[in-house]
Order: C-alpha cells, then structure tokens, then sequence
C-alpha cells in the first residue's frame, strides 16, 4: 500500500473518530443536569474522559509498538462505537441515579479510547520521512477542528429527528462504519525490525523537562491556558440555557440545538484561523507576542460572557438583520474567545518545538500533552462546581487566570533576547 492511501485512511479514521465526539460533547452537561447531577457531578462526569485519556494514551502507544499499530486502532474503535451505544441507553433511562451512572460509565470508555489519536500519531511517524513529519502530524489538528464542526451539527439534526437518544446511536454507528473502514482498508505501518527509542524513566523526564526554565514555563501557560478554557466548554451549555431561559429538560430541543450551533460557530471560526491566519501572525509578530495576544483575548471573553443574557433561542434570521441585540453581544464574545483560543495552541507548540533538543521532541511535547489532559480534567470539576454557587465566578476566575498567562509571556518572554532561534534548539544535555 502506497503512503498516500494510508494517510487519507489514518486522516478518515481519527475525523470519523472525532466526529463521534462532537456529537456528544456539548449535551454531556445538559443531560447531566437532566437528571439531577449536581455542579460537581457534572464536572467528574466530564472531567472522566480526559482522566482516562490520560491514563490510556501512553498504553496504546507502548500496545501498538509490541502488536502494531492497525490492531489498536481496531480495538479502540470498537470500544469508541461501544461507549456511544453506552451514552445512547443512558439518554433514555428513566431513573436518574442509573442514568448518571451510564453517562460516567460511557464516557469513561470513551476517554481511553481516545487515546487512539496517539496510536494515529505514531502511524503517520511510520510511514512519513522526518523532514515532513511536522506538516502531516498537522493533519489530526485538521481532523479535530473538522469534528467539532460535523460532530454537533450532525448532533442537533439527530436529536430534531430522533429525539434524546438519537445522537448517542448516531454517534455508534458511526464509529462502527470507522471500524469497518479501518479493517477493510487500513494497512499496518508498523515495523518488527524497527529501533525502539531509548527508554528513559517517566518522572525523571518529567524532572528534567519541567526544570529548564522556559520549557518550563511553557507547559506552565499551556496548563493554565487550558484550564481557563475548560470552563467555557463544560458550562457554556449551562449558562446559556440559564441565562436565556432556555430550559433544561431534554423533552425541548431549543436549549441542546442553541448550544450546538453555538460549537458550531466557534469551530468555524477557529478552523479559518488556524487553517490560514496563524502563518502569517507569527511570522509578523513573533510567537511569544502572539501567545501573549490570545490569552488576553481569551481572558476578556471568558470575563464577558457570564454578564449577556437575553430571551429565547439562538435565532439566526434575527441576527443577521440586527434584530437580537443580546445574541449578537453574546456570539461577538464568543468569535473574540475562538479567535484568542485558536491562536494559542499553534504558536506555543511551535515555540515549545524551537526550546527542544531534536532528539527529545517527542517526550517535551508528550508531557505537555499529559498537562494539558490533567488541566481538562481538573478544570471542568473546577468550573460547573462554582457555577451552581454564582454562575459569574468560573468565568471571571478562569478569565483572570488566562490574562495572567499572558502576562507572564509577555513578561517573560518577548523580549527579543529570549526567543530562540527557529533552526537552533538547545543541545541535548
């Protein structure tokens, strides 16, 4: 099998997968609180799939090299299609405490599944020459950002048609059609004879990574950045349903399909920004000064948010004719918060790459990585836990917390002594 096919395969197998993601996320919340979780349940409930897709990443990773990539793949789709039909079941349960239970179970299942996308990663490493790596590796960016877009679209057509349980199943058959995809036409990269990477203990990687002082602080505004950011995606379904009386109860659309074509619209915005505009803004301004830029962005939106309310659903005929003041406040904030969390992530990874010895890139970017899954575990409980005390205090704090962030970039690190060099990363020590 020539390469070409394969990365248009792995590249299908990872936006079906994501797909399946989107179509759930955004109702996660609103279920939840359905059936009578409390602000801190909704949070363990979403933060469970980042806890396991932390814990489950490294194990696919290690799997695949003993057994090959294609195997893993197959046994984590079937397990993604197996935690959906679990979401599907638990939307139509009748008793609440089973219910809440079925979600945290299907969601569980979910996140070590996810962990797939390292398996993906370490497929196109495979089969990729290391001067062309880093474009191809963009490819499960594209492959998120395009999920996020299909996912909840697909998601508010399903619940209009089929009611409550209809995205969980749609969301299951679409990851069995994955399966059979990847099975039918997924070739193996992987390679017996190839040279394993030397093993190094992972807290002492841990150690040394997070000791050198601007990697460091890198991890450090990634971990905040992402913290800060959960908050918007585990309460914003709340808050707008609460804040333009939309309504909790699954029996009405109007509060679920507002909320999707709120995703919807920031994934737009997000996927322009960062299919096109962030080349050119680094190159212009510098990676530091862009960093510093967004989290300001993002940390004025999120203060923003929890202060617009209105009446009624998302109307986008009233919109466009300047009809619905409060809705039009409410998507400026958002399109300023997609803007500033879109030109975050590129820049800083791109920077966290330059601050990297050639021969440790995998295991810097992999524990900032690991960083990032233990700030969307830590924030979602965080944030839907101080949101049923006063909705305002999750945003304005994780807010704060962003500006600090890029505070300390910009503090830190645009002066021009302290960028380095994008051809020279640091030697191995």
């Amino acid at each position: 099998m020539n390469r070409k096919p394969s990365i248009l395969v792995i590249f299908l197998t990872v936006f079906i997968d994501l797909i399946g993601f989107g179509i759930v996320v955004p109702l996660v919340p609103l279920f939840s609180r359905h059936y009578g979780a409390s602000g801190f349940v909704i949070g363990v409930i979403i933060a469970s799939f980042s806890a396991m897709q932390f814990l489950f990443s490294p194990l696919w990773g290690k799997l695949s090299d003993r057994h090959g990539r294609r195997p893993i793949l197959l046994i984590s789709t079937a397990g993604a299609a197996f935690s959906y039909v679990l979401f599907a079941l638990a939307s139509g349960l009748e008793n609440h405490t089973l219910a809440l239970g079925a979600l945290l179970v299907s969601r569980m299942f979910a996140g070590a599944c996810g962990g797939n996308i390292t398996v993906a990663q370490a497929y196109i490493a495979d089969i990729t020459p290391p001067e062309n790596r880093s474009k191809r590796m963009g490819l499960i960016g594209m492959a998120f950002g395009l999920g996020f877009i299909f996912g909840p679209v697909i998601s508010g057509v399903a619940l209009k048609l089929g009611g409550a349980t209809a995205p969980g199943w749609t969301a299951a058959a679409l990851c069995a059609l994955n399966f059979f995809l990847a099975y039918f036409i997924l070739a193996e990269s992987w390679k017996p004879d190839s040279t394993p990477v030397p093993h190094r203990p992972r807290f002492a990687q841990w150690t040394r990574t997070l000791s050198q002082p601007k990697t460091g602080l890198l991890i450090l505004v990634f971990f905040l950045a992402t913290f800060a950011f959960s908050c918007f995606e585990s309460t914003l379904p709340l808050l707008v349903s609460d804040h333009f009386n939309l309504g909790v109860s699954m029996d009405e659309t109007k509060s679920a399909t507002t909320v999707i074509s709120l995703f919807v619209f920031c994934g737009l915005i997000g996927a322009v920004i960062q299919g096109g505009a962030i080349g050119r803004l680094v190159k212009k301004f510098g990676e530091p000064k862009l960093i510093a830029a967004s989290l300001f962005m993002t940390g004025l939106s999120l203060v923003l948010l929890p202060f617009l309310k209105g009446e009624g659903p998302l109307q986008w005929s009233a919109v466009l004719r300047g009809a619905d003041g409060p809705w039009i406040r409410m998507l400026l904030a958002l399109a300023l918060l997609s803007v500033g969390s879109s030109l975050t992530r590129a820049p800083l990874f791109g920077l966290l790459s330059n601050l990297t010895p050639p021969n440790e890139q995998g295991a810097t970017l992999g524990i900032a990585q690991s960083i990032g899954a233990l700030a969307r575990i830590l924030g979602p409980i965080f944030a839907a836990t101080l949101y049923v005390q006063m909705a305002m205090l999750p945003y304005v704090i994780c807010g704060a917390i962003a500006i600090f962030a890029g505070l300390l970039v910009f503090q830190r690190l645009c002066s021009p002594a302290d960028v380095p060099a994008a051809t020279t990363p640091g030697p191995a020590r």
